[in-house]
């Protein structure tokens, strides 16, 4: 099996594994396949990829699109490495305000599944980090909001003091204070 998933202390976030398969020419990997990740719970259909290409100590988030044109993300590094990061913003979770962090590779093919719902972040450990995020919903800039990096309620362990951020991402509010318009319903652990 190409796929290997696995439900993190937020479940509704899952780790993905995909196999290469090696020989002579190099290698092939399969990044998404429907089939497989339906099976897995992950019953999403992607309309946007998005790539970004960071130095070392760069931080990308926290991102989130709304309602009604929330994003769920599958996110994988192709070059470098990023400490990714997925924080739980559904008003009523039992996780509301935790998060959970993997380290992806461009070596050890692993992937990350954040659904809609989540404020998504990283930060890129090595220089030239290479990031390919597929979307389920297409860019939208007045749905477009964010969560500031540093808030003490949430807590992320980002290992960094200083990182470089946008303009954009030293503004963002405190996740109290965020234009957050989601809800969680016993629903969503079946359909992430």
């Amino acid at each position: 099996m190409p796929f290997e998933f696995k439900r993190l202390k937020i479940p509704d976030v899952i780790l993905i594994k995909a196999t290469s398969f090696f020989d002579n020419r190099g290698f092939f990997l399969e990044i998404f396949k429907q089939s497989s990740f339906y099976i897995s719970g992950i019953k999403r259909i992607f309309l946007q990829d998005n790539l970004s290409l960071s130095k070392k100590g760069v931080l990308r988030g926290l991102h989130y699109q709304k309602n009604p044109q929330a994003q769920g993300k599958l996110v994988k590094v192709l070059s470098g490495s990023i400490l990714d990061v997925a924080v739980d913003i559904r008003k009523g979770s039992p996780y509301y305000g935790k998060w959970v962090a993997e380290v992806l590779t461009s070596k050890n093919n692993l992937m990350l599944w954040i659904p809609e719902g989540f404020a998504h972040g990283f930060l890129s450990l090595e220089d030239n980090s290479l990031v390919l995020y597929k979307n389920t919903k297409e860019y939208s800039p007045e749905h477009d909001r964010g969560i500031i990096w540093n808030d003490p309620n949430i807590a992320i362990q980002w290992g960094i003091k200083e990182p470089i951020l946008s303009d954009k991402d030293k503004t963002h509010p405190l996740l109290e204070n965020a234009d957050n318009n989601f809800v969680y319903n016993t629903s969503d652990k079946q359909n992430s």
